[in-house]
């Protein structure tokens, strides 16, 4: 009998990893061991490839993209493991196996489980996934000050922890809108920053511009509210600065509003490179709406809210692992689409973070009971969000921060109409342009 003999070709980069409470080499085995308690237990940002033979598991955290593709060679198959689609792509090419290659013959490792995959010979063999964060859901009382009181408390503790891995000579720059999340996560990183004793002038609020959207206005209204305003510093841009091949190309998906929502993190992220060539931690507040379920549902005809209510995680992971509609290739909900603004910030050589990916954050917002606040009522669904984050940041910090109305990043940045002008928002054409990057 033929004795294959298999690779594992990893091409994460492990200075990635932001692991807060144990060295990479002491989570690499909890990973491989696969339980699911001691997966958990590994804290912070991560994505990590373990092997044992022909065993391979991989784990990674909702801010961590990881592909992963299993070429065919005579001596045995070869698992190539990345952060990109085009990584995998130049490996294939390398090696002499380009014709094996397809994007959509990749996969992605959804967020929160232990992926198992055999490295055994033709036929390909399916992963197992067993899920190591599995929040108690509708676990906390109704008051809304106490739930606040809790999220924000969970979101500061995240903060803080972060505040200290940043070297004391370097700057910190919040990516800021003004809305909810954004504001959050500045005015909590302000008030730990003078917490911990670390000086509040490394501070700046960078908020993108061009021209005519209302973000900056809401921004600096903001601020101003709260007395804060010199740590306002806007991000100017043109209309032609948005180039949608080049952020197909960078995010390496085709879904509308996160192209649209990625073409202003890399224009962003452009312009704060171009002013301070050596920043390199930037703070934002993505993951804020899908923690609290505050997105249109009346945008999207598949779902209602009862679906939104009463499915776990589902902006965050989508439908869920083994459904139907879960997208072997791509994944689902945040745990896809956080290429939107993971891929722009490591493009332009950025650490970008934003405290509410943490499952600490997360398992506070999961207990929210959502079905008795909010009773089955979409308005008061919506207004949900405002009144938990504005408690918490008054009970965590003793500010008390402006709500505005909900706006998406890109519509912020300028205008609707100006931005469908400019970009193609079907799906259908979108994809044609990434598919064209492998033809």
């Amino acid at each position: 009998m033929h004795q294959y003999t298999e690779k594992l070709v990893d091409l994460l980069d492990p200075a990635r990893n932001q692991i807060t409470n144990m060295t990479v080499e002491d989570a690499i085995p909890r990973v491989l061991s696969g339980d699911p308690q001691r997966v958990r237990e590994i804290d912070g940002s991560f994505a990590l490839v373990a092997r044992d033979g022909k065993t391979v598991r991989l784990a990674r955290s909702l801010d961590r993209p990881v592909r992963y593709f299993l070429a065919k060679r005579e001596e045995g198959p070869a698992l190539v493991v990345a952060d990109r689609i085009d990584t995998i792509h130049d490996w294939l090419k390398s090696q002499g196996f380009e014709n094996q290659f397809h994007p959509s013959y990749t996969r992605m490792v959804p967020a929160h489980y232990v992926l198992e995959i055999q490295l055994i010979g033709c036929p390909d063999p399916d992963p197992t996934y067993t899920r190591f964060f599995d929040p108690q859901r509708n676990s906390l009382p109704t008051d809304v000050n106490e739930l606040g009181r809790r999220y924000v408390g969970a979101l500061a503790d995240e903060i803080a922890k972060w505040l200290r891995r940043v070297p004391e000579s370097e700057p910190i720059g919040a990516c800021f809108s003004g809305g909810i999340d954004s504001g959050a996560v500045f005015v909590v990183t302000y008030h730990m920053m003078r917490k911990l004793g670390i000086s509040p002038s490394r501070l700046k609020a960078f908020t993108l511009s061009f021209g005519d959207g209302p973000d900056l206005q809401q921004a600096r209204e903001f601020l101003s509210r709260l007395d804060l305003g010199l740590f306002l510093e806007p991000i100017e841009a043109e209309l032609s600065d948005l180039n949608v091949a080049e952020t197909i190309r960078i995010v390496e998906d085709y879904k509308p509003l996160d192209i649209e929502s990625a073409s202003m993190a890399l224009t962003l992220c452009r312009g704060i490179r171009a002013r301070y060539p050596e920043w390199r931690h930037l703070i934002d507040g993505d993951g804020g709406d899908e923690n609290l379920k505050d997105y249109p549902i009346e945008e999207n005809p598949e779902l209602t809210i009862r679906s939104v209510v009463s499915n776990q995680m589902l902006y965050q992971e989508g439908w869920g692992v083994g459904r139907i509609k879960h997208s072997l290739t791509y994944s689902g909900g945040l745990s896809r689409s956080y290429t939107r603004t993971y891929a722009p910030a490591r493009h332009f050589g950025f650490e970008g973070f934003s405290p509410f990916t943490r499952p600490n954050v997360i398992e506070v917002a999961e207990a929210i009971p959502f079905t008795e606040l909010t009773e089955m009522n979409v308005e008061k669904l919506y207004s949900l969000k405002g009144e938990i984050v504005s408690c918490g940041v008054k009970a965590i910090t003793g500010l008390e921060i402006p709500i505005f109305p909900k706006r998406r990043f890109q519509h912020g940045a300028l205008p609707i109409d100006r931005l469908r002008s400019h970009m193609p928002n079907t799906e259908a054409e979108l994809r044609k342009q990434f598919l064209a990057l492998y033809t």
